[in-house]
């Protein structure tokens, strides 16, 4: 006999607040906020003690106890008492709705007040009708005051810049002005309309001033009192210092933040002491840098001794050259082409950093900060040229771009999901194979995990401020043996092992951590997959004990003798250990209905195609039909080899099956008809091997089976529900 599971129907499951109200009374204090809960009618039922300790009281329950809320005294966040019966549980229990993120001003007894962020959900029955309400709530007094400093903040900066005694304004990346202030108009004359929104250019005395101004801004440079002059309302021309940067958003230049301070009278006296002021010789060589001045050919007029130093030659070595000679020829061109435009008047200095070489061959890299002195008529005079030498730096800054750019391929190289956050968790870096795993492109600055949502393994939700980066990090220790789950937008979920390690620097201090996240799908279905086959084999194994018993039993009663019995019964179990082959070829899963049935036929008639036809709809069928099909296929294919068309060699045999859609799945119709043997006649009882098929058929599958011993040949006929899938 086989054995057969059954379930009840239907299972009793308690309600969200039933569930709640059968916790314990300090159930609710596991959870990591203040919560409480109220019955339809707002009477209080639960709270923790978090709850507690914001209300700075403990309620009473239950009817005549507190009502929708534990707090002492209620305020809107303007100070207006508000009334129990109007605060969000009881307008919650009312409308029937869900309340996200409703604040309140709750007042403790001894007259301390906190700003509460609510979060209210209804909780209801199995058919929809309200049984209360859950209300988490926390204290966000901190945030209000942080808004209400940014405020000020922000108040205090727009004033700052608008009311300075300096001329500020800003410019936009294709040099229309955006905004000026009380100063800069009043330096310049002009009203807010006559001045903003026009181009900076119109503006400019110096056209190339302006133009090297905003390539420089553009380019990243700073500006640090760049001297300019500046068309006022009335005519004159104001001297200015402008010091500025840009802002690039996106790797984009957006505009460029400007203080223009007025030097005309500064300048007016900078001209008259030009000269003595170049030449003051104590500063001059006492400099712990370059200095050169150079003629309009390049040719060096006059060097300090640092710059004797720093090319390793002497001075009078060098003030028999031009600055061009000890130049590197990869930048000659560069540094010729500015100084020409300097000497010309196109450009007042330049900055460039150049490669140069010592006398003996060593290489540098100079920076160098070119400027012009000139006759009060304009006349170019000489350059002044300020040198440093960045060797050092340089190379320094190549080794740590290049370990940069080392570590960044090799992590996008990794398979694994790897990023990198700063020491609170703001990502700085992730790999491609981040972006996979998420099924999302995140961005620089978010916090904690590149995932969408995370889950603990348990399927319950894991804030990311909870995830093992951000306790890693809080903590400052590597995360080991943990599993998550990650939920991509899109709603798959992948399970992952997370390695989130701390990163320190030289002396210790927590300056980030890195982690990277291994997709463990492929483990978790192997697991499940081998509980499966596990829990699959104990089922078969228990079914097919009971189905060996129950042939021997039945084959030994209706046996002639021992032999006749015995072959039989081993028939039956060789039809039955094809069909575990099969199966267990298959993984024990969904088996094609042809494959099946030729596996089944071919064996006990030869392999004989020409005389068989086996055709049908393409379904696959699970094991339990399968192993039922295979034990009624084989029983009609003995007793046609023995007694019907197969036992001739003119008799035919056609297996033919169809599907018919059906509402909740599909019904499969077998036709089994044997033509062109031996004629037939209807048995007078029936046989062991009719009892089986009936059993396989009508019970084991819940179907109906027909078998007609018509006298052209047998034809049986069954026909059951089935899931069916088309191959």
């Amino acid at each position: 006999m086989l054995n057969v599971d059954e379930f009840p129907k239907d299972t009793w499951e308690p309600s969200e607040y039933e569930s709640l109200v059968a916790m314990g009374p300090h159930s609710l204090d596991v959870i990591p906020g203040a919560i409480y809960l109220c019955d339809r009618d707002g009477w209080l039922v639960r709270f923790n003690s978090e709850a507690v300790n914001l209300w700075g009281r403990t309620p009473a329950l239950g009817v005549d106890g507190d009502r929708y809320c534990g707090s002492y005294r209620l305020y809107t966040t303007n100070n207006t008492p508000l009334a129990v019966d109007e605060c969000p549980m009881a307008s919650t229990l009312n409308a029937g709705l869900c309340a996200r993120n409703q604040e309140v001003l709750i007042e403790r007894p001894d007259g301390s007040r906190f700003v509460a962020l609510m979060n209210i959900r209804t909780l209801r029955d199995r058919r929809g009708k309200i049984q209360g309400a859950i209300n988490c709530f926390q204290d966000v007094s901190a945030h209000h005051a942080a808004a209400e400093e940014l405020r000020r903040q922000s108040s205090d900066l727009e004033d700052f810049f608008e009311n300075s005694a300096v001329g500020l304004h800003i410019v936009s990346g294709e040099g229309i002005i955006l905004r000026a202030n009380k100063a800069e108009l009043s330096l310049l004359g002009y009203s807010a309309n006559e001045y903003i929104g026009r181009h900076i250019t119109e503006f400019h005395v110096d056209e190339p001033v302006i133009g090297d101004i905003l390539n420089k801004l553009g380019s990243g440079d700073c500006l640090k009192s760049y001297p300019a002059r500046l068309r006022a309302k009335d005519g004159t021309i104001k001297h200015v210092a402008i010091t500025s940067n840009g802002r690039f958003e996106d790797g984009k230049f957006f505009n460029t933040r400007c203080f223009t301070v007025d030097v005309t009278r500064v300048h007016e006296a900078e001209v008259e002491r030009q000269e003595s002021d170049d030449r003051l010789a104590a500063t001059y060589e006492a400099a712990t840098i370059g200095i050169a001045e150079a003629g309009e050919d390049g040719r060096l007029l006059r060097v300090n001794d640092a710059l004797c130093t720093m090319l390793g030659r002497s001075r009078e070595q060098l003030l028999a050259m031009t600055f061009f000679d000890y130049t590197h020829p990869d930048s000659v061109e560069q540094d010729t082409e500015l100084y020409a435009r300097q000497v010309a008047g196109d450009l007042d200095n330049y900055v460039l950093r150049k490669r140069a070489m010592k006398l003996d061959g060593q290489p540098l890299y100079l920076d160098i900060h070119s400027s012009s002195v000139r006759a009060p008529d304009g006349t170019f005079r000489y350059g002044v040229r300020v040198i440093q030498d960045v060797t050092m730096a340089r190379e320094m800054e190549n080794r740590l771009r290049e370990s940069e750019r080392h570590m960044r391929n090799l992590l996008e190289a990794l398979p694994a999901a790897t990023y990198t956050t700063d020491a609170e968790g703001r990502i700085t870096f992730y790999n491609r194979a981040a972006v996979e795993l998420s099924g999302r492109t995140p961005q620089l600055g978010d916090q904690w995990c590149v995932t969408w949502k995370l889950f603990n393994t348990d399927g319950t939700y894991l804030p990311h401020d909870q995830c093992p980066m951000a306790v890693a990090l809080k903590e400052n220790r590597p995360i080991r043996g943990v599993e998550a789950i990650a939920e991509r937008p899109d709603g798959t979920r992948v399970p992952f092992a997370p390695y989130p390690t701390p990163l320190h620097d030289a002396d210790g201090n927590l300056i980030g951590a890195i982690n990277m996240l291994v997709d463990i799908t492929e483990r978790k279905q192997a697991e499940d997959r081998q509980k499966n086959l596990i829990d699959e084999l104990n089922h078969r194994v228990k079914n097919t004990l009971a189905t060996v018993q129950s042939l021997a039993a039945q084959t030994a009663r209706n046996a002639q003798d021992a032999k006749d019995g015995y072959t039989r019964f081993e028939a039956r179990l060789l039809a039955l250990s094809r069909a575990h082959d099969l199966l267990t070829k298959r993984h024990w899963g969904l088996t094609p209905l042809d494959q099946l049935a030729h596996e089944v036929l071919m064996p006990v008639f030869g392999h004989e195609p020409s005389r068989i036809e086996i055709t049908g709809d393409e379904i696959n069928v699970d094991t339990r039909v399968a192993l039922n099909l295979t034990m009624t296929l084989n029983e009609l294919a003995i007793n046609a080899l023995k007694y019907g068309a197969m036992s001739s060699e003119r008799g035919t045999l056609s297996v033919r099956w169809s599907l018919q859609p059906q509402p909740r799945g599909a019904l499969l119709t077998v036709n089994w008809r044997e033509q062109r043997g031996p004629l037939v006649s209807t048995p007078e009882r029936e046989g062991l091997g009719s009892r089986l098929m009936k059993r396989c058929i009508e019970r084991d599958l819940g179907g109906s089976f027909e078998l007609d011993f018509a006298s052209e040949g047998v034809h049986c006929r069954f026909s059951f529900m089935v899931v069916g899938h088309k191959t």
